[in-house]
């Protein structure tokens, strides 16, 4: 019984990301962080002047460890932070907590730190990093 309730809610699962996918934002994670409200927050106090390099976030996964089941490492890039998130999987210039314990992209925090300066976008880094740990977060990156 139980095996085949699980079968039902992944057809529909499926069925639904089949029809919904494409009016999915970019920016929605696929997943719920309890600390998502903060990350948004603490990065809506910086901004930059317009430029080429991108800050991201990513999400990690920690679930073996009794401090939480998610951290986020802070990047900078001048790719989009997609594709960045794609080479770090792939193992091109890769962190490695990014290889081995990324999960996705948290696009939305950072949309509005992209385009900047890279000497701002070298310094937000930094600066946000510090800022997440602050708040609390399990955090790696942001060199």
């Amino acid at each position: 019984m139980r095996a085949e309730l699980q079968f039902t809610i992944e057809a529909w699962l499926e069925r639904l990301w089949r029809h919904a996918a494409p009016s999915i934002p970019e920016w929605l994670p696929m997943r719920y962080i309890e600390w998502l409200p903060l990350a948004y927050e603490v990065a809506a106090r910086f901004q930059a002047p317009g430029g080429r390099s991108n800050i991201y976030l990513v999400l990690l996964d920690y679930s073996e460890r009794r401090d939480g089941p998610h951290g986020v490492y802070v990047g900078m890039s001048h790719y989009a932070p997609a594709q960045r998130f794609d080479q770090h999987k792939a193992g091109i210039r890769a962190a490695g907590c990014v290889l081995k314990r990324g999960i996705e992209v948290l696009t939305g925090p950072t949309l509005h730190l992209q385009h900047i300066r890279r000497t701002e976008a070298a310094r937000i880094e930094e600066r946000l990093a510090a800022a997440l740990r602050g708040e609390g977060l399990m955090v790696q990156g942001g060199h």
